[in-house]
């Protein structure tokens, strides 16, 4: 199971990297939720897969799961899908604002440049 976990976190990482290196807006929005997805996963497999065993300890249990990666990995989800909310808006504004959805392209901008 774990190698299974670490090919899966493998994958999303390099998809994720590789969407953030192309030069359009949103691929490299969806390459940051993909990173902020194997970072979640990575957190939650840190805490030991436990499969049975009660989150919480109680009385003649042994063996229960740890539940602080859990509630880390919740509190990442919410905050990412935040964060991913802020960047599509800002990149729509962006591409409407300047007229290009590449990121490498600079804004046209209507300033006036003022002579010294």
């Amino acid at each position: 199971m774990e190698i299974l976990f670490a090919v899966l976190i493998a994958a999303l990482t390099a998809a994720g990297i590789y969407l953030c290196c192309l030069r359009q807006v949103f691929p490299v929005v969806l390459g940051l939720s993909l990173l902020s997805y194997a970072t979640n996963l990575f957190l939650f497999v840190a805490g030991r897969l436990t499969v049975g065993a009660p989150p919480v300890w109680a009385e003649g249990v042994t063996r229960f799961a740890d539940p602080l990666p859990q509630a880390l990995v919740l509190t990442a989800i919410v905050i990412a899908f935040g964060m991913t909310a802020l960047l599509v808006v800002l990149a729509i504004r962006a591409r409407f604002e300047s007229g290009v959805e590449r990121s490498d392209v600079p804004a046209v901008t209507d300033r006036v440049e003022v002579e010294r």
